[in-house]
């Protein structure tokens, strides 16, 4: 299971850079009036479509540097579609990229804006906010620097969690935010337990919902105590054995009762719950005996087998698949092994607790997660992955991405005959190198002059009359040229005899 956090750890980035005061902008940092005036700044959502794989490879540290200073005023606009937009273009450039220097020195500015954002913004400016304060704590580790982010915040973020007026959505991105702020920084173990309270007071009326068969359920508001559990849990995998027990006491009793709740999410969130609480009590105990196993065990087979059809078949394939896997945790103490890969490393998720700790993780990351495993150094140590990998420039050299599979990302105008001769190609080069064999490529002029007639022959592969009405078109033939020029080894036809069509 992932490593248990030392609160309060302050050696290596994975616990914090050194504490020192910082300016809330430098000296390089320009005014508002300043940026409000330069055209380069003008469209926030240009920086989004910026700051992605391409500035990593292409532009210098010094230019997304200077992109991210505009955002970071931007987040003062009037505007509020401009102030969400800089909020964005500022979690891309954080889940893309390690900036941990960077956000140090800025750290208060970007607090005091997130918390503006959050107090007086609307729905999807407070959502955004929220998720960039969690992506500030990732990036810091579980230093004093991310604690003082957290302490500054979670006042806010408790505030609106108990509003009951307040939008269902920025609610569940609050909760999100306190639950994966307060697993990375807490050091006070009493914030660790009013944390954990205060999404209590949330999900818990699930419970009451489920005796009242009378009352009406509501979409919006389940969504809501689905995130606070989800998020409930994360945190009971840090408790100390004490909290935990007192926990298992409290609620093993009562989360069954949500398997039987109308809502699919709910019914997962609930089974995988209780897996992760009966592996925690094994953990502690052994010999842990549950009184209403059988109970329990009945409820669990009827939804890994449920076939009411009355319920979505997308719901009911995605509910058995769960409850396939929680009821094998639960009955016979067994987990399926994930797998997953990050550049040249792998790391198996062997439990409960690592696989709510991942999911969670990903989440907020999304497709930042696996650049994150490789170079995060408080991620790496939550999941015990060790230091950063360093790999030579030889390494790096073998896993580049070979010239044709570059191609096939062209943004040319391709149709889907051209396209299946590239990935036939790089399906049998990948699959059997020696078994590829063109034996015959015939590109043959119909009656009508605008459209070709493919015939392909790979190995066994036989794709005839296939008409896919391709344009004659300068992009075309330049792509069908790139083809030719791809395949010339093993296509006894020059470039310059395919390109000649008859015309």
């Amino acid at each position: 299971m992932p490593k248990s956090k030392k609160r309060g750890g302050n050696s290596g980035r994975g616990a914090g850079g050194q504490h020192r005061n910082v300016q809330p902008f430098s000296d390089e940092d320009a005014s508002i009036e300043t940026m409000s005036h330069c055209s380069g700044f003008s469209d926030p959502a240009s920086f989004t479509e910026d700051v992605g794989p391409e500035v990593e490879e292409e532009a210098t540290q010094e230019d997304l540097e200077y992109k991210l200073k505009g955002f970071i005023d931007l987040t003062l606009d009037k505007s509020a579609k401009t102030r969400q937009a800089a909020l964005e273009g500022l979690k891309n450039a954080l889940t893309s990229k390690i900036l941990f220097d960077f956000i140090l020195e800025r750290r208060m500015t970007l607090t005091d804006s997130i918390e503006r954002c959050i107090k007086k913004g609307k729905s999807d400016e407070q959502c955004a906010a929220a998720g960039l304060a969690c992506l500030l704590c990732v990036q810091l580790g579980s230093g004093i620097e991310s604690e003082e982010i957290f302490k500054t915040l979670a006042p806010v973020l408790k505030k609106i969690i108990s509003d009951g007026t307040a939008n269902i959505q920025t609610r569940r991105a609050c909760i999100t935010c306190l639950g994966i702020c307060c697993f990375i920084v807490t050091e006070d173990i009493t914030e660790l337990y009013l944390t954990m309270e205060c999404l209590e007071n949330i999900f818990t009326k699930s419970y009451q919902r489920e005796r009242d068969t009378n009352g009406i359920s509501s979409t919006h508001s389940m969504m809501l105590h689905i995130s606070a559990l989800f998020t409930w849990t994360l945190l009971l995998t840090i408790c100390p054995v004490s909290e935990v027990k007192k926990k298992l006491e409290m609620h093993l009793h009562k989360l069954p009762s949500l398997l039987s709740c109308d809502d699919v999410n709910m019914r997962i969130v609930a089974g995988e719950t209780l897996a992760l609480l009966f592996e925690l009590a094994r953990e502690m105990d052994a010999d842990f005996f549950y009184e209403d196993m059988e109970h329990l065990s009945q409820k669990l087979r009827s939804l890994a087998t449920d076939g009411n059809k009355h319920r979505a078949k997308v719901d009911k394939r995605k509910q058995r698949s769960v409850f396939r896997d929680v009821l094998r945790a639960i009955e016979e103490r067994d987990f399926t092994t994930e797998t997953v890969k990050f550049g040249p490393e792998r790391m198996y998720i062997d439990c409960w607790v690592k696989k709510q700790t991942y999911y969670t993780f990903k989440e907020i990351l999304g497709s930042g997660m696996q650049y994150h495993l490789q170079s995060n150094e408080f991620l790496r140590n939550v999941f015990e992955l060790g230091p950063p990998v360093m790999l030579d420039a030889a390494t790096l050299k073998t896993m580049k991405i070979p010239r044709f599979e570059r191609v096939c990302h062209l943004n040319l105008i391709v149709s889907p005959a051209l396209n299946l001769i590239v990935y036939s190609k790089l399906f049998f080069l990948e699959s059997n190198f020696s078994i590829l064999s063109f034996k015959q490529v015939v590109l043959k002029g119909t009656s009508n002059s605008s459209h070709f007639q493919f015939i392909l022959r790979v190995g066994d592969l036989e794709l005839e009359n296939l008409d896919q009405g391709v344009k004659r078109s300068p992009a075309i033939l330049c792509w069908m040229w790139t083809v030719g020029y791809l395949f010339m080894d093993y296509i006894q036809l020059p470039p310059l005899e395919i390109l000649n069509l008859g015309v």
